[in-house]
């Protein structure tokens, strides 16, 4: 049996990211130790672990010739793009300078992940 247990993002430090995605998502903190921290959902699932990495680099969304590039990024569906972006804003997350469409809304998390906020049209 295999089952995704969570995705890992590196960042210059876990427990930092660890609390923006807890306060982003309002997933409860699991792990937290030094260099090692996760947020589940309530309900059960893959959650989402980080890992602090002291050659970490911050990626640049989006990437030009030489940049470091995004390995992955976060889609989370809102029910309110204005809202849920005041929210993300809030909590510590940059609204980035490029947007691509009209229903995602692209920010970048404190440690330079882009994630994105999009609504079911």
């Amino acid at each position: 049996m295999m089952k995704l247990s969570a995705t890992v993002l590196d960042a210059p430090d876990a427990q930092a990211l660890a609390r923006f995605y807890r306060d982003l998502l309002g997933w409860p903190l699991g792990d937290d130790e030094p260099g090692w921290a996760t947020v589940r959902p309530p309900d059960g699932g893959a959650g989402l672990s980080f890992q602090t990495e002291t050659r970490y680099r911050r990626p640049t969304w989006p990437a030009g010739d030489g940049d470091q590039q995004m390995m992955a990024h976060l889609d989370i569906e809102v029910d309110d793009l204005d809202t849920a972006g005041a929210h993300a804003v809030a909590t510590g997350a940059t609204l980035a300078e490029h947007q691509p469409q009209d229903d995602v809304r692209v920010y970048l998390d404190p440690a330079g992940h882009p994630f994105c906020l999009w609504i079911r049209t």
